[in-house]
């Protein structure tokens, strides 16, 4: 039954409002993280909304060669 539930809730969250998955995210340079972004992030999508968020650095980080 705890199986169920479980993956209910993965579905509702996966068709739920403006998520875009994970690999949206990942693809665009950020990552998934459960409650809020860290300071010096900024959300930028929900990668399961309303639970886990899509977080990208504020600045872009550059190579020095």
């Amino acid at each position: 039954m705890g199986i169920l539930v479980l993956v209910f809730v993965l579905i509702s969250l996966a068709w739920h409002g403006d998520a875009h998955g994970p690999d949206s995210c990942h693809h665009g340079g950020g990552l998934c993280r459960v409650g809020t972004c860290v300071p010096g992030e900024y959300l930028a999508q929900f990668c399961f909304e309303p639970v886990i968020l899509c977080c990208k650095n504020l600045s872009p980080t550059s190579t020095e060669s």
